[in-house]
């Protein structure tokens, strides 16, 4: 059997040093580079022409992991992202410049394994989470689609308000205002409170 032979570009040392140790478990999957940034592993893919390159999205100075993913896919080479960030926006982007698959740093090794091997073939790996945030937006092509309550605490959001004067505005605690955050912030697609308002203002979701 002829192993998948991987590149790695991640900007930690330590997690390719991880994943060089897991990866090494597999006796059909072979690491053939480390790259520590973009542009290293945009060099070392052209260099060594490997099946799977191994992709961080976030990679400190210098170019991303999208950019360098535009860079690096052809036919021949097919780049997994692997990292820890799941908004939309990162999803779409990734697929957007070529990547074959998109996968989280959360995930069990099997299915790091599973992909990967997937990945070499041409196929598509998503992580189950992603998987569905894709089918999502595929399928959806209206706004998101809020309750009365998302809505309110929103509007609350793009006054500048914080979450204890949400909850006393609101008259719920404030634990409640974070559950809720955090479903609006799925639903949007976004990690951070200004790109929640951001959002809301371009799809006019706000009460």
């Amino acid at each position: 059997m002829t192993a998948v032979r991987i590149l790695l570009c991640d900007d930690h040392a330590v997690v390719r040093a991880g994943l060089l140790a897991l990866l090494g478990s597999e006796p059909d999957i072979e690491v053939v580079g480390e790259a520590g940034s973009g542009e290293e592993a945009v060099a070392m893919a052209a260099k060594l022409s490997p099946d799977v390159v191994l992709m961080d999205l976030q990679l400190g100075p210098g170019i991303d992991g999208v950019e360098a993913t535009r860079r690096i896919a052809t036919p021949q080479v097919h780049v997994l992202v692997l990292t820890t960030y799941d908004t939309d926006a990162d999803i779409t982007r990734a697929i957007e410049a070529g990547a074959t698959g998109y996968l989280l740093k959360a995930e069990r090794p099997e299915e790091l394994f599973a992909a990967i091997r997937a990945a070499a073939q041409g196929r598509a790996a998503l992580s189950a989470p992603v998987a569905s945030r894709v089918l999502h937006h595929m399928r959806g092509t209206g706004r998101p689609s809020l309750t009365d309550r998302e809505r309110d605490i929103l509007g609350q959001l793009a006054r500048g308000l914080g979450n204890r004067e949400i909850a006393r505005a609101l008259f719920i605690s404030e634990a409640t205002v974070k559950t809720h955050l955090g479903r609006i912030y799925a639903k949007l697609g976004v990690d951070t409170r200004a790109g929640a308002v951001s959002v809301a203002k371009e799809q006019r979701l706000l009460p």
